[in-house]
């Protein structure tokens, strides 16, 4: 799913702001460090997994017989693929 700019933006400053009333939490950065890297990291996994999303899409296509997208099949295959690019990504 993709997320614009000012979505991530509200996110961010969602969990900067549970961070910082978090009292268990010792706060080492300055704010906007930690706000520019909660961004960074939400864009990377979103990033990410539209990757995942369009190698899933190539492997689906790339099947000798013709799976039509939408189908019960489609999907089971789709989130096959997924699981595996995501996957493959935790043992990098």
């Amino acid at each position: 799913m993709r997320l614009s700019e000012d979505r991530i933006s509200h996110v961010s400053h969602l969990i900067q702001d549970m961070i910082i009333r978090n009292r268990n939490i010792d706060i080492l950065q300055p704010e906007e460090r930690i706000l520019r890297e909660i961004k960074r990291t939400i864009t990377a996994e979103l990033q990410f997994e539209d990757e995942a999303d369009a190698a899933a899409r190539r492997t689906i296509q790339s099947l000798s017989r013709r799976v039509p997208e939408g189908s019960r099949e489609w999907d089971v295959l789709y989130r096959k693929y997924v699981e595996e690019e995501l996957g493959r990504r935790k043992k990098v």
